[in-house]
């Protein structure tokens, strides 16, 4: 049986306690359970701020260690199952379950109860907090400071319209391996938008083209997916799309057959696949 590498917590000879019996390794783990405290940090290929950004973690989302290699922790991230290296500096041990999500698409913490204080962030759409006290506009979150609270949703209350949440990065530059509000890339919007409405979601594009049902090009609508070959795109009604790409090296709304043409014409071929979620 094959295992996908980029879920898999295992590396040289070392596997989560939870692969014992299903992957051979020379020890087994139990994973340290860390999070996120910046507002956002990469997933790493390798343990080397210059190797290839695959995922990013947000604030508040978890990432279970396995090893140590320097400055950097091996290890899985909760949320979408990717598996790489994140900087030690950027994890902390996991404090309380959040209580409340980012639902602005980005937000700033302020190191007081004044919106005249020293400002940090953004953080990004989807952050976890967990909020400890409320001072009229601003409530306090743990390892951040006072953000706004109209600005958070109490876990549990979601968006019903992805195609909508999406739209709202219309704008924000192609990152690859990016999923913040600053930065992200096509399968990276796709997650954020799902994520949003309180829908599960894989991170790359192969992995999010078992998700739903399939449907003809001539039913594609608004919340439905199109995907080609390396990458995806949303459906937001009158034949249009959003989504983050290479080509405008930002998140933009076009047409799809704009978008079909210049793909194609570009030597990536037709869509592959429609789906709806």
């Amino acid at each position: 049986m094959k295992h996908d590498p980029r879920i898999t917590p295992w590396r040289d000879g070392i596997a989560a306690r939870s692969l014992e019996g299903v992957l051979e390794a020379e020890v087994y783990l139990d994973p340290k359970a860390m999070g996120c405290m910046a507002p956002a940090a990469a997933i790493r290929s390798a343990p080397d701020a210059n190797s290839e950004q695959m995922d990013q973690i947000l604030f508040g989302e978890r990432f279970e260690v396995l090893e140590e290699e320097g400055a950097w922790l091996f290890g899985q991230a909760a949320r979408d199952g990717y598996v790489g290296f994140v900087e030690a500096a950027a994890l902390a041990l996991a404090g309380p379950m959040p209580t409340h999500r980012v639902a602005a698409l980005r937000t700033y913490a302020f190191a007081e109860a004044s919106i005249k204080s020293r400002a940090l962030g953004p953080y990004s759409i989807n952050s976890l907090v967990t909020v400890e006290a409320v001072e009229g506009r601003l409530a306090k979150v743990a390892g951040a400071g006072w953000m706004t609270a109209a600005h958070l949703s109490p876990i549990g209350q979601f968006e019903d319209d992805w195609a909508a949440v999406a739209e709202r990065f219309v704008g924000a530059p192609y990152l690859w391996g990016g999923r913040e509000s600053l930065g992200l890339d096509c399968s990276g919007l796709i997650q954020q938008a799902l994520f949003a409405c309180g829908r599960a979601c894989p991170r790359d594009t192969d992995q999010q083209q078992a998700i739903g049902a399939p449907i003809e090009a001539a039913d594609f609508g608004r919340g439905d997916l199109v995907f080609w070959k390396g990458h995806v795109a949303l459906g937001i009604g009158e034949g249009r799309i959003v989504h983050a790409n290479g080509h405008h090296m930002a998140t933009v709304v076009e047409t799809l057959a704009e978008a079909i043409a210049r793909i194609d014409g570009a030597g990536s071929g037709q869509p592959t696949g429609y789906r709806r979620v």
